[in-house]
């Protein structure tokens, strides 16, 4: 489904990610970790086509989208979940879901309205609540069900666990996993390595903008000095914690 070959990206003449190629076949997830300031959300955007490409190749269900403009790319069936959310506070649940669906009919809109409140109730039962008003873990939820109004083939999702209770960590992962399992493609970026090494099917740890390691997850869950050497000794004991 996603295919970065050799990609190299970055603000304007600085390199964030250099030199990364990887695949996330259809239907599986991929963890994208590392330190703070890795890159990892930099090759997220580059997907998005926000950051600049200076060399390599995104490619897409066979398409090379390489230069194609950032606003076609949800129309492709690639959907954001950033970090931070990023909702519109001063409008309601529905009215956010309303804007992530801004591709789809009317009749379209309704369908994957009601699909999303199937898979997170809890944004039908505050559907007519402010988005600013919400809690942390309910806003993560909202900023899911946007994404998937555009009902994505590929859902990009940036930090989903940061800052959340444990009871909606796990209510956001569960959500995932029932997503993954109905054929949805995810490349995820999180802080939470044991929670991502769960879910995901390969992983691909970035350092300085390189890669690594890459590889199936079973692997990288089967080598505890992956975490020592690359992501931090101090993190992965306050994961376990949680």
């Amino acid at each position: 489904m996603l295919r970065l070959e050799h990609l190299s990206c970055g603000y304007g003449a600085i390199r964030a990610v250099e030199d990364l190629s990887i695949d996330v076949p259809a239907g599986s997830v991929l963890a994208l970790l590392g330190p703070n300031g890795a890159g990892k959300t930099s090759a997220i955007m580059a997907i998005m086509g926000h950051v600049t490409i200076h060399s390599g190749r995104i490619v897409f269900d066979h398409q090379d989208i390489t230069r194609v403009a950032a606003v076609m790319r949800p129309r492709l069936g690639i959907a954001l979940v950033p970090e931070g959310r990023r909702l519109f506070s001063d409008l309601t649940v529905e009215e956010n879901l309303t804007v992530g669906g801004y591709t789809r009919t009317r009749s379209q809109d309704r369908a994957c309205r009601a699909r999303v409140y199937d898979l997170l109730p809890l944004l039908f039962e505050r559907r007519r609540q402010m988005a600013g008003s919400m809690s942390g873990g309910e806003q993560q939820m909202l900023a899911m069900g946007r994404a998937l109004m555009a009902e994505p083939r590929l859902m990009l999702v940036d930090e989903l666990s940061l800052g959340l209770m444990p009871k909606m960590v796990d209510l956001c992962f569960a959500a995932l996993e029932r997503l993954r399992q109905e054929g949805l493609t995810i490349v995820l970026v999180e802080q939470s390595t044991a929670r991502a090494l769960d879910i995901a099917q390969s992983v691909c740890v970035l350092v300085s903008g390189s890669v690594a390691f890459y590889g199936p997850a079973a692997s990288a869950r089967a080598n505890p000095a992956l975490f020592e050497s690359f992501l931090g000794a101090t993190a992965e004991r306050s994961e376990a914690v949680t």
